[in-house]
Protein backbone atom coordinates (compact mmCIF):
# COMPACT_ATOMS: atom_id res chain seq x y z
CA UNK A 1 0.00 0.00 0.00
CA UNK A 2 1.43 3.40 -0.99
CA UNK A 3 1.54 6.42 1.28
CA UNK A 4 -1.05 8.04 -0.97
CA UNK A 5 -3.45 5.10 -0.64
CA UNK A 6 -3.11 5.12 3.13
CA UNK A 7 -3.85 8.84 3.35
CA UNK A 8 -6.76 8.55 0.93
CA UNK A 9 -8.27 5.82 3.07
CA UNK A 10 -8.27 8.24 5.99
CA UNK A 11 -9.52 11.17 3.91
CA UNK A 12 -13.23 11.16 4.95
CA UNK A 13 -12.19 11.99 8.50
CA UNK A 14 -10.27 15.04 7.35
CA UNK A 15 -13.25 17.08 6.23
CA UNK A 16 -13.55 19.33 3.19
CA UNK A 17 -11.42 22.42 2.55
CA UNK A 18 -12.48 24.98 -0.03
CA UNK A 19 -9.08 26.48 -0.73
CA UNK A 20 -5.39 25.44 -0.56
CA UNK A 21 -3.67 25.40 2.82
CA UNK A 22 -0.28 24.49 4.25
CA UNK A 23 -1.50 21.01 5.34
CA UNK A 24 -2.68 18.07 3.26
CA UNK A 25 -3.34 19.12 -0.32
CA UNK A 26 -3.75 17.46 -3.72
CA UNK A 27 -2.47 19.52 -6.65
CA UNK A 28 -3.80 18.65 -10.11
CA UNK A 29 -2.21 20.34 -13.13
CA UNK A 30 -1.91 19.70 -16.84
CA UNK A 31 1.81 18.96 -16.73
CA UNK A 32 4.55 18.58 -14.13
CA UNK A 33 8.18 19.16 -15.09
CA UNK A 34 9.68 16.90 -12.44
CA UNK A 35 13.34 17.56 -13.44
CA UNK A 36 14.39 14.30 -11.75
CA UNK A 37 12.66 12.28 -14.46
CA UNK A 38 10.26 12.57 -17.35
CA UNK A 39 7.52 15.18 -17.38
CA UNK A 40 4.13 13.94 -16.14
CA UNK A 41 0.95 14.78 -18.04
CA UNK A 42 -2.26 15.15 -16.01
CA UNK A 43 -0.11 15.28 -12.90
CA UNK A 44 -1.31 14.92 -9.33
CA UNK A 45 1.01 15.95 -6.51
CA UNK A 46 0.09 15.21 -2.91
CA UNK A 47 1.63 17.62 -0.40
CA UNK A 48 1.52 17.23 3.36
CA UNK A 49 3.14 19.56 5.89
CA UNK A 50 5.31 21.16 3.25
CA UNK A 51 6.62 17.92 1.76
CA UNK A 52 5.82 15.99 -1.40
CA UNK A 53 4.15 12.74 -0.37
CA UNK A 54 3.33 11.32 -3.79
CA UNK A 55 3.43 12.36 -7.45
CA UNK A 56 2.04 10.65 -10.54
CA UNK A 57 -0.32 10.83 -13.49
CA UNK A 58 -4.09 10.78 -12.91
CA UNK A 59 -3.80 9.59 -9.32
CA UNK A 60 -7.20 9.20 -7.60
CA UNK A 61 -8.04 11.70 -4.88
CA UNK A 62 -10.62 10.64 -2.31
CA UNK A 63 -13.44 12.82 -1.13
CA UNK A 64 -12.47 15.13 1.71
CA UNK A 65 -8.92 15.91 0.60
CA UNK A 66 -8.61 19.55 -0.51
CA UNK A 67 -7.80 19.80 -4.22
CA UNK A 68 -6.13 22.65 -6.06
CA UNK A 69 -6.88 22.05 -9.72
CA UNK A 70 -5.57 23.98 -12.73
CA UNK A 71 -5.68 21.73 -15.82
CA UNK A 72 -4.11 24.40 -18.04
CA UNK A 73 -1.12 25.10 -15.82
CA UNK A 74 2.40 23.68 -15.79
CA UNK A 75 4.26 23.16 -12.52
CA UNK A 76 8.00 22.92 -12.01
CA UNK A 77 10.32 23.07 -8.98
CA UNK A 78 10.93 26.51 -7.57
CA UNK A 79 13.88 28.28 -9.19
CA UNK A 80 17.17 28.30 -7.27
CA UNK A 81 19.46 31.31 -7.69
CA UNK A 82 22.67 30.10 -6.05
CA UNK A 83 24.91 33.13 -6.67
CA UNK A 84 23.51 36.56 -5.91
CA UNK A 85 23.91 39.72 -3.83
CA UNK A 86 20.23 40.62 -3.94
CA UNK A 87 19.20 42.90 -1.12
CA UNK A 88 22.76 43.54 0.11
CA UNK A 89 25.18 46.17 -1.14
CA UNK A 90 28.35 46.20 0.98
CA UNK A 91 31.75 46.26 -0.71
CA UNK A 92 35.12 44.70 0.14
CA UNK A 93 38.60 44.30 -1.29
CA UNK A 94 41.13 41.48 -1.26
CA UNK A 95 40.10 39.39 1.73
CA UNK A 96 41.11 36.34 3.72
CA UNK A 97 38.07 36.01 5.95
CA UNK A 98 36.64 32.55 5.14
CA UNK A 99 34.77 32.56 8.45
CA UNK A 100 32.71 35.64 7.45
CA UNK A 101 29.01 35.43 6.60
CA UNK A 102 26.73 37.82 4.66
CA UNK A 103 23.85 37.28 7.09
CA UNK A 104 24.49 40.39 9.25
CA UNK A 105 23.76 42.66 6.28
CA UNK A 106 20.54 40.93 5.15
CA UNK A 107 17.36 42.98 5.54
CA UNK A 108 14.41 40.53 5.34
CA UNK A 109 11.92 43.15 4.15
CA UNK A 110 13.98 44.26 1.17
CA UNK A 111 11.61 44.65 -1.82
CA UNK A 112 13.86 42.60 -4.12
CA UNK A 113 13.01 39.44 -2.20
CA UNK A 114 9.27 39.84 -2.78
CA UNK A 115 9.87 40.54 -6.46
CA UNK A 116 12.03 37.48 -7.12
CA UNK A 117 9.66 35.27 -5.15
CA UNK A 118 6.80 36.38 -7.37
CA UNK A 119 8.98 35.44 -10.35
CA UNK A 120 9.25 31.87 -9.07
CA UNK A 121 12.58 32.00 -7.25
CA UNK A 122 12.14 30.09 -4.00
CA UNK A 123 15.78 29.77 -2.87
CA UNK A 124 18.72 32.17 -3.14
CA UNK A 125 22.38 31.87 -2.25
CA UNK A 126 23.77 35.17 -0.93
CA UNK A 127 27.57 35.32 -1.15
CA UNK A 128 29.89 37.74 0.70
CA UNK A 129 31.61 40.65 -1.10
CA UNK A 130 35.31 40.84 -1.90
CA UNK A 131 38.03 38.88 -3.65
CA UNK A 132 40.34 36.18 -2.37
CA UNK A 133 38.53 34.20 0.36
CA UNK A 134 35.80 36.67 1.44
CA UNK A 135 33.65 34.20 3.38
CA UNK A 136 30.89 31.64 3.01
CA UNK A 137 27.50 32.01 1.35
CA UNK A 138 24.11 31.61 3.03
CA UNK A 139 21.06 29.92 1.50
CA UNK A 140 17.76 31.73 2.07
CA UNK A 141 14.08 31.66 1.25
CA UNK A 142 13.20 35.09 -0.20
CA UNK A 143 10.25 35.20 2.19
CA UNK A 144 9.87 35.91 5.89
CA UNK A 145 9.74 38.73 8.41
CA UNK A 146 13.00 37.74 10.12
CA UNK A 147 16.35 36.31 9.12
CA UNK A 148 15.56 33.16 11.11
CA UNK A 149 12.45 32.59 8.97
CA UNK A 150 14.43 33.09 5.77
CA UNK A 151 17.56 31.11 6.62
CA UNK A 152 17.85 27.66 5.06
CA UNK A 153 21.57 27.05 5.59
CA UNK A 154 24.20 29.46 6.91
CA UNK A 155 27.08 27.45 5.37
CA UNK A 156 26.15 27.01 1.71
CA UNK A 157 29.63 27.18 0.15
CA UNK A 158 32.99 28.85 0.66
CA UNK A 159 33.41 31.67 -1.86
CA UNK A 160 36.78 31.83 -3.63
CA UNK A 161 37.72 34.55 -6.10
CA UNK A 162 40.77 33.30 -8.01
CA UNK A 163 42.91 34.91 -10.69
CA UNK A 164 46.05 33.75 -12.50
CA UNK A 165 48.66 35.52 -10.41
CA UNK A 166 51.26 34.69 -7.80
CA UNK A 167 49.33 36.35 -4.96
CA UNK A 168 46.20 34.27 -5.53
CA UNK A 169 48.17 31.02 -5.75
CA UNK A 170 50.10 31.85 -2.58
CA UNK A 171 46.88 32.56 -0.70
CA UNK A 172 45.46 29.16 -1.70
CA UNK A 173 48.65 27.28 -0.86
CA UNK A 174 49.06 29.10 2.46
CA UNK A 175 45.49 28.20 3.44
CA UNK A 176 46.04 24.51 2.84
CA UNK A 177 49.45 24.65 4.51
CA UNK A 178 47.67 25.89 7.65
CA UNK A 179 45.27 22.94 7.37
CA UNK A 180 48.26 20.59 7.23
CA UNK A 181 49.78 22.34 10.25
CA UNK A 182 46.55 21.90 12.20
CA UNK A 183 46.36 18.21 11.24
CA UNK A 184 49.91 17.72 12.46
CA UNK A 185 49.04 19.48 15.73
CA UNK A 186 46.04 17.18 16.19
CA UNK A 187 48.16 14.12 15.40
CA UNK A 188 50.78 15.03 18.03
CA UNK A 189 48.10 15.81 20.60
CA UNK A 190 46.49 12.41 19.97
CA UNK A 191 49.82 10.62 20.32
CA UNK A 192 50.43 12.36 23.65
CA UNK A 193 46.90 11.54 24.81
CA UNK A 194 47.33 7.86 23.94
CA UNK A 195 50.72 7.73 25.66
CA UNK A 196 49.40 9.40 28.80
CA UNK A 197 46.34 7.17 28.87
CA UNK A 198 48.47 4.05 28.55
CA UNK A 199 50.70 5.24 31.40
CA UNK A 200 47.76 5.93 33.68
CA UNK A 201 46.30 2.53 32.89
CA UNK A 202 49.54 0.79 33.88
CA UNK A 203 49.73 2.74 37.15
CA UNK A 204 46.15 1.78 37.96
CA UNK A 205 46.85 -1.92 37.45
CA UNK A 206 49.89 -1.77 39.76
CA UNK A 207 47.77 -0.15 42.47
CA UNK A 208 45.10 -2.84 42.18
CA UNK A 209 47.67 -5.60 42.53
CA UNK A 210 48.96 -4.04 45.75
CA UNK A 211 45.56 -3.37 47.29
CA UNK A 212 43.90 -6.54 46.06
CA UNK A 213 40.84 -6.93 43.91
CA UNK A 214 38.00 -4.67 45.01
CA UNK A 215 34.53 -6.07 45.54
CA UNK A 216 32.26 -5.75 42.44
CA UNK A 217 29.96 -3.24 44.13
CA UNK A 218 32.94 -1.12 45.11
CA UNK A 219 34.41 -0.88 41.59
CA UNK A 220 34.34 2.54 40.06
CA UNK A 221 33.89 3.41 36.40
CA UNK A 222 37.43 3.93 35.13
CA UNK A 223 36.71 4.66 31.51
CA UNK A 224 39.23 7.03 29.99
CA UNK A 225 37.99 10.38 28.84
CA UNK A 226 37.57 10.72 25.08
CA UNK A 227 40.23 12.54 23.12
CA UNK A 228 39.31 16.15 22.37
CA UNK A 229 41.35 17.54 19.44
CA UNK A 230 42.83 21.05 19.69
CA UNK A 231 40.46 23.80 18.56
CA UNK A 232 41.16 25.03 15.04
CA UNK A 233 41.56 28.71 14.27
CA UNK A 234 38.30 30.29 13.03
CA UNK A 235 39.90 31.07 9.66
CA UNK A 236 40.96 27.44 9.22
CA UNK A 237 37.67 25.77 10.19
CA UNK A 238 36.00 26.39 6.79
CA UNK A 239 38.90 24.68 5.03
CA UNK A 240 38.64 21.72 7.39
CA UNK A 241 34.93 21.56 6.53
CA UNK A 242 35.81 21.58 2.83
CA UNK A 243 38.46 18.90 3.36
CA UNK A 244 35.95 16.73 5.25
CA UNK A 245 33.19 17.19 2.65
CA UNK A 246 30.95 19.21 4.97
CA UNK A 247 31.26 22.40 2.92
CA UNK A 248 31.71 22.98 -0.80
CA UNK A 249 33.57 25.77 -2.55
CA UNK A 250 32.54 28.02 -5.40
CA UNK A 251 35.62 29.21 -7.28
CA UNK A 252 35.22 32.27 -9.50
CA UNK A 253 37.27 32.27 -12.72
CA UNK A 254 37.21 34.59 -15.72
CA UNK A 255 39.62 33.02 -18.23
CA UNK A 256 41.29 29.75 -19.17
CA UNK A 257 44.57 30.83 -17.55
CA UNK A 258 42.77 31.12 -14.19
CA UNK A 259 41.76 27.46 -14.43
CA UNK A 260 45.31 26.31 -15.16
CA UNK A 261 46.70 28.22 -12.18
CA UNK A 262 43.88 27.05 -9.89
CA UNK A 263 44.51 23.41 -10.80
CA UNK A 264 48.21 23.94 -10.08
CA UNK A 265 47.52 25.69 -6.76
CA UNK A 266 45.37 22.88 -5.29
CA UNK A 267 47.60 20.12 -6.64
CA UNK A 268 46.42 16.58 -5.91
CA UNK A 269 43.95 17.53 -3.19
CA UNK A 270 40.52 16.00 -3.68
CA UNK A 271 38.19 18.92 -3.03
CA UNK A 272 34.47 19.44 -3.48
CA UNK A 273 34.09 22.60 -5.54
CA UNK A 274 32.11 24.17 -8.36
CA UNK A 275 33.24 26.88 -10.76
CA UNK A 276 31.77 30.31 -11.28
CA UNK A 277 32.60 31.29 -14.85
CA UNK A 278 32.04 34.96 -15.56
CA UNK A 279 30.59 35.26 -19.06
CA UNK A 280 32.15 37.92 -21.28
CA UNK A 281 31.87 38.74 -24.97
CA UNK A 282 34.92 36.70 -26.03
CA UNK A 283 35.50 34.38 -23.07
CA UNK A 284 38.14 31.72 -23.75
CA UNK A 285 37.05 29.04 -21.23
CA UNK A 286 36.26 26.70 -24.13
CA UNK A 287 40.01 26.05 -24.28
CA UNK A 288 39.85 24.12 -20.99
CA UNK A 289 36.37 22.63 -21.32
CA UNK A 290 37.70 19.06 -21.54
CA UNK A 291 39.68 19.47 -18.30
CA UNK A 292 36.61 20.86 -16.54
CA UNK A 293 34.31 18.27 -18.08
CA UNK A 294 36.35 15.21 -17.20
CA UNK A 295 36.15 16.22 -13.54
CA UNK A 296 32.35 16.49 -13.81
CA UNK A 297 32.42 19.94 -12.22
CA UNK A 298 29.40 22.18 -11.87
CA UNK A 299 29.76 25.51 -13.62
CA UNK A 300 27.70 28.51 -12.54
CA UNK A 301 27.29 30.86 -15.49
CA UNK A 302 24.94 33.34 -17.14
CA UNK A 303 22.58 32.00 -19.84
CA UNK A 304 24.08 33.92 -22.72
CA UNK A 305 26.12 33.35 -25.84
CA UNK A 306 29.67 34.52 -26.41
CA UNK A 307 31.55 35.14 -29.63
CA UNK A 308 34.35 33.25 -31.30
CA UNK A 309 37.37 35.45 -30.68
CA UNK A 310 37.96 38.02 -33.38
CA UNK A 311 34.68 37.24 -35.16
CA UNK A 312 30.96 37.91 -34.89
CA UNK A 313 30.18 34.17 -34.87
CA UNK A 314 28.27 33.11 -31.78
CA UNK A 315 29.45 30.39 -29.42
CA UNK A 316 27.29 28.43 -26.94
CA UNK A 317 29.76 27.77 -24.12
CA UNK A 318 27.12 26.11 -21.91
CA UNK A 319 26.46 23.51 -24.62
CA UNK A 320 30.18 22.87 -25.13
CA UNK A 321 30.85 22.46 -21.42
CA UNK A 322 27.88 20.12 -20.98
CA UNK A 323 29.02 18.01 -23.94
CA UNK A 324 32.44 17.70 -22.26
CA UNK A 325 30.83 16.39 -19.05
CA UNK A 326 30.33 19.51 -16.93
CA UNK A 327 27.07 20.20 -15.09
CA UNK A 328 25.58 23.61 -15.80
CA UNK A 329 23.92 25.81 -13.19
CA UNK A 330 22.56 29.02 -14.66
CA UNK A 331 22.34 32.32 -12.79
CA UNK A 332 20.47 35.42 -14.01
CA UNK A 333 22.39 37.53 -16.53
CA UNK A 334 22.61 40.46 -14.13
CA UNK A 335 22.20 40.55 -10.39
CA UNK A 336 18.91 42.42 -10.29
CA UNK A 337 15.34 41.49 -9.42
CA UNK A 338 14.36 42.31 -13.00
CA UNK A 339 16.88 39.85 -14.43
CA UNK A 340 15.61 37.17 -12.05
CA UNK A 341 12.13 37.83 -13.47
CA UNK A 342 13.50 37.44 -17.03
CA UNK A 343 15.64 34.42 -16.12
CA UNK A 344 13.52 31.68 -17.71
CA UNK A 345 13.13 33.69 -20.90
CA UNK A 346 16.91 34.16 -21.17
CA UNK A 347 17.49 30.44 -20.58
CA UNK A 348 14.95 29.79 -23.32
CA UNK A 349 17.15 31.74 -25.70
CA UNK A 350 20.09 29.44 -24.92
CA UNK A 351 17.82 26.43 -25.45
CA UNK A 352 16.84 27.90 -28.82
CA UNK A 353 20.56 28.12 -29.65
CA UNK A 354 21.08 24.40 -29.01
CA UNK A 355 21.34 23.82 -25.26
CA UNK A 356 19.41 20.74 -24.04
CA UNK A 357 15.96 21.57 -22.70
CA UNK A 358 16.21 18.87 -20.02
CA UNK A 359 19.58 20.21 -18.88
CA UNK A 360 18.16 23.73 -18.92
CA UNK A 361 15.44 22.70 -16.45
CA UNK A 362 18.10 21.23 -14.17
CA UNK A 363 20.28 24.32 -14.64
CA UNK A 364 17.74 26.56 -12.89
CA UNK A 365 16.64 24.08 -10.21
CA UNK A 366 18.55 20.92 -9.31
CA UNK A 367 22.10 21.95 -10.26
CA UNK A 368 22.12 25.28 -8.41
CA UNK A 369 20.53 23.46 -5.46
CA UNK A 370 23.51 21.08 -5.56
CA UNK A 371 25.91 24.06 -5.49
CA UNK A 372 24.19 25.05 -2.23
CA UNK A 373 24.30 21.39 -1.07
CA UNK A 374 20.50 21.37 -0.93
CA UNK A 375 19.75 19.01 -3.81
CA UNK A 376 18.52 16.27 -1.45
CA UNK A 377 15.72 18.60 -0.35
CA UNK A 378 15.15 20.93 -3.31
CA UNK A 379 15.34 21.21 -7.07
CA UNK A 380 13.00 18.47 -8.30
CA UNK A 381 9.45 17.21 -7.87
CA UNK A 382 9.76 13.83 -6.19
CA UNK A 383 8.59 12.13 -3.04
CA UNK A 384 10.25 13.35 0.13
CA UNK A 385 11.37 16.73 -1.17
CA UNK A 386 10.20 20.15 -0.06
CA UNK A 387 7.09 21.44 -1.85
CA UNK A 388 8.63 24.52 -3.49
CA UNK A 389 6.83 25.03 -6.82
CA UNK A 390 6.32 27.63 -9.49
CA UNK A 391 3.09 27.37 -11.49
CA UNK A 392 3.22 28.58 -15.10
CA UNK A 393 0.74 29.34 -17.83
CA UNK A 394 2.71 27.25 -20.35
CA UNK A 395 6.13 25.91 -21.26
CA UNK A 396 8.81 27.34 -18.93
CA UNK A 397 10.97 28.58 -21.79
CA UNK A 398 8.32 30.14 -24.01
CA UNK A 399 8.60 33.95 -23.99
CA UNK A 400 4.84 34.38 -23.52
CA UNK A 401 4.63 32.11 -20.46
CA UNK A 402 3.67 33.81 -17.22
CA UNK A 403 4.16 32.87 -13.58
CA UNK A 404 0.69 32.18 -12.19
CA UNK A 405 1.47 31.21 -8.59
CA UNK A 406 4.34 30.24 -6.28
CA UNK A 407 4.33 27.69 -3.47
CA UNK A 408 6.96 27.74 -0.74
CA UNK A 409 7.19 24.96 1.86
CA UNK A 410 3.73 23.73 0.90
CA UNK A 411 2.02 27.11 1.15
CA UNK A 412 1.01 29.49 -1.62
CA UNK A 413 2.89 32.73 -1.19
CA UNK A 414 2.12 34.41 -4.51
CA UNK A 415 -0.62 34.37 -7.14
CA UNK A 416 -4.41 34.19 -7.25
CA UNK A 417 -5.07 30.71 -5.89
CA UNK A 418 -8.49 30.85 -4.21
CA UNK A 419 -11.20 28.59 -5.62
Amino acid sequence: MTILTTILALAPALGGVSEPSGGLLAIKVGRAETVSGAAIEHAVILVDNGQIVEVGADLPVARGIPVFERPDWVVMPGLVSCYTRLGVDSRAGQEFSPEASPTPEIFPRHPDYKEVLEAGVTTIGIYPPGTGFPGHAAALRPHGATLAEMLVDEDAYLKVYFRANAQAKKQVRDAWAKVDEHDEKVKKAKEKFDKDSKGKSSEKKDEEKKEGEAKPEEKKDDKSKAFVPPEADAKIKPFLQVRDGELGMLVSLSQAADWAHWADAIGERKLDYALRVVMTREIDMFEVKEEIGKRGLRVVMEPQLSLVQGTMRQRNLATELAAAGAKIAFKPRNDTAGDHAAWLRHVGEIVGAGFSRDLALKAVTLEPAAVLKLDKKLGSIEKGKTANFVFLSGDPFEPSTQVMAVMLDGEFVSGEVKE
